[in-house]
């Protein structure tokens, strides 16, 4: 008999040792919340078809970074020595949007701009997003790193986010990157207001001149002439843009196809996966759950649409100083923005509300891949002078 009690007392101390490792025993309300974030965010991507390559990892990376356990067996990402810690290395140290960058410059055609430069002005323009988040955000209390860490979210550049808030605010680096891919993800839905706000039928419904065909030489020489002259002016973006015209040239000197199609097939590939699931698991909501995340969301949100407001009233001054038939629709100011190619192809949707022939997307792709530059651009400007 007194074996048979000794026994289940020490089977009920095994068990109730093993229960103190599994998630029931260490799970909090924060967790419970975290993970139905990452709920919605899969929903959105797989029956919404909102931003599935990006959404799919995060929201997935939320699961995996909301599962509660015991500290000190180098489970969690924050944990030196897990695996998970590892992974997250790339994001932390700014090693995985550089190569993104790359692959997306393998993937950009910048035929738009480099036969209408005037479409470099508006992608600069909305840039405005990311300098009137950061004051609003200074004048909410944040300090200038932290500012210039969550303005960047007004450039719809995800990897651009993490590369400087990993410089700058690395403990918010979680929901900056979250903020900024969310809101990537919503441009249809933040975005279309803003525009219809801003501009009359009769300026919807301009017609804009179809784009000069663009030589091979011009194609070739652009990123070589482009990555002199934006690295020059600020030096400390050369991981982004000296990857990102890396990348088109690859492209367009067509002796690379090979390294182009790598860069932009199964190498920014894998980067995603990395990325998405690293940064979801970073918001572990022990350190992801607090005021200053849920600002961030705010003034994230913000951003965008000063970012929008900024492109499109840009545009509509710019039309103050052209001629007729020279005249830009504004509805394409909101592709200035570097969420490529969501929001140029938010401009096509609006465009064709008002005019079922007017197709807007070959001439809002040039904004929208001078966003890409002007955000990595703004990125190096706040990099020089907070870090």
């Amino acid at each position: 008999m007194g074996e048979s009690a000794g026994f289940m007392n020490f089977l009920g101390e095994h068990l109730n040792q093993f229960f103190q490792y599994t998630a029931f025993a260490n799970v909090t309300m924060g967790h419970l919340i975290m993970i139905c974030v990452g709920m919605v965010f899969l929903f959105l991507a797989i029956a919404k078809g909102f931003e599935p390559m990006l959404l799919v990892p995060i929201g997935f990376g939320i699961l995996v970074g909301n599962i509660a356990f015991l500290p000190g067996n180098e489970t969690g990402i924050y944990e030196e020595g897990s695996v998970l810690n590892y992974l997250y290395f790339g994001v932390n140290r700014g090693i995985y949007p550089p190569l993104i960058f790359l692959g997306i410059g393998a993937m950009t055609d910048f035929s738009a701009i480099i036969s209408n430069p005037k479409l470099l002005l508006v992608g600069a323009a909305a840039q405005i997003g990311i300098f009137g988040a950061y004051g609003i955000a200074l004048a909410l209390g944040y300090t200038g790193a932290e500012a210039g860490a969550i303005g960047i979210i007004g450039g719809a550049d995800g990897p651009t986010a993490i590369f400087l808030s990993s410089k700058l605010a690395p403990e918010m680096m979680g929901a900056i990157a979250i903020s900024a891919y969310s809101y990537m993800a919503l441009v249809p839905v933040i975005q279309p207001p803003v525009m219809r706000l801003l501009t009359t039928k009769k300026e919807r419904l301009i017609r804009m001149k179809p784009p000069r065909q663009v030589s091979k030489v011009e194609k070739i020489v652009f990123p070589i002439l482009g990555m002199l002259f934006t690295t020059f002016v600020v030096p400390s973006a050369i991981p982004l843009l000296g990857m990102l015209f890396f990348g088109n040239l690859l492209k367009e000197s067509t002796v690379t196809k090979r390294l182009a199609d790598t860069a932009k097939g199964p190498m920014i590939d894998i980067i995603t996966i990395l990325l998405g699931l690293t940064v979801g698991a970073s918001t572990q909501a022990t350190t992801f759950l607090t005021t200053k995340s849920l600002g961030i969301f705010f003034l994230g949100a913000l951003s965008f649409v000063i970012a929008t407001f900024g492109g499109v009233m840009f545009v509509k001054i710019m039309n103050l100083f052209l001629k007729e038939g020279d005249k830009l629709n504004p509805l394409i100011g909101n592709a200035g923005v570097s969420a490529v190619p969501a929001a140029a192809r938010v401009s096509q949707v609006e465009g064709l509300k008002y005019d079922k022939t007017n197709y807007l997307l070959m001439h809002a792709m040039g904004p929208n891949v001078a966003g890409v530059i002007g955000s990595a651009v703004a990125a190096g400007v706040l990099l020089s002078f907070l870090y």
